[in-house]
């Protein structure tokens, strides 16, 4: 595909919001929003409540995910997921999407550097254990702040069978002393991988050019931002108090990338 080629928008398949003033708010799916808008290619958004993604994204001819599956080993389909009408690919999960887009498009800015994929594959798999201890506040936050009522009554059984082990959203939410421990467990899962960056005193994740790592960060950051609130306690404490303000400036060095219609 050549520069001078006029593109057809790709497609982003996304959740919706019910919250006054959001749009897009799942971590995951601003991964492949932020790889997006940073190579600045034409993209439309089509809204999916959670128990129409598998219909939905069959119906456009994509398989289902090819790194993760159901706890039963069966196939799943998640977002998020891309449609390339200009080569007829459907790419589903963050970090092959970013591949996929580097590959077509090398004449954007580039997402996984030359020689860099094994890093990213390391940094995805070593992001979620230290910021696990999250998934306490976030299955009951999501449904309650974030879903639509079709989404929400599916995602709190889905949750509750693949993720909480037979527990419920509301049982599995931290109470009383439990609340502060679990922040702290959070706060220094991501203050272990700032120092990653702060011993090479990196700006970015890899120096001081963006590339997909910082969107694996910032694909967190922004769902805290749009579930708690810009006002709330606890968005201010993770992007101002925690590691020096690191994460709230992260997120203002990629504003220009925060497209998200």
């Amino acid at each position: 595909m050549t520069e001078a080629t006029q593109l057809k928008p790709l497609i982003l398949y996304d959740f919706p919001s019910k919250k006054p003033g959001v749009k897009s708010w799942n971590g995951n799916v601003w991964k492949a929003r932020y790889s997006l808008n940073y190579k600045g290619l034409p993209y439309k958004t089509i809204w999916v409540e959670y128990p129409d993604v598998a219909s939905t994204l069959e119906a456009a001819g994509c398989p289902p995910n090819p790194v993760f599956k159901k706890p039963d080993g069966s196939p799943i389909y998640t977002l998020p997921a891309i449609v390339d009408p200009n080569t007829g690919a459907c790419v589903s999960e963050s970090l092959l999407i970013a591949v996929y887009l580097d590959k077509t498009y090398p004449g954007k800015p580039t997402l996984i550097p030359a020689g860099t994929r094994a890093f990213h594959e390391a940094l995805l798999d070593a992001f979620m254990p230290n910021i696990f201890p999250f998934i306490k506040f976030a299955m009951l936050k999501t449904a309650e702040v974030l879903l639509n009522p079709k989404s929400d009554v599916y995602f709190r059984e889905a949750r509750k069978n693949d993720v909480l082990r037979g527990v419920s959203v509301e049982d599995a939410y931290p109470k009383g002393d439990e609340v502060q421990v679990v922040w702290k467990q959070i706060e220094d899962g991501m203050n272990k991988m700032a120092t990653w960056m702060d011993k090479g005193g990196y700006k970015f994740a890899m120096g001081d050019k963006i590339s997909f790592a910082d969107f694996v960060f910032a694909g967190f950051l922004q769902y805290n931002k749009k579930a708690w609130g810009e006002e709330s306690k606890e968005w201010k404490n993770m992007s101002v108090n925690w590691d020096g303000g690191r994460w709230g400036k992260l997120l203002k060095d990629l504003k220009e990338y925060e497209r998200d219609d």
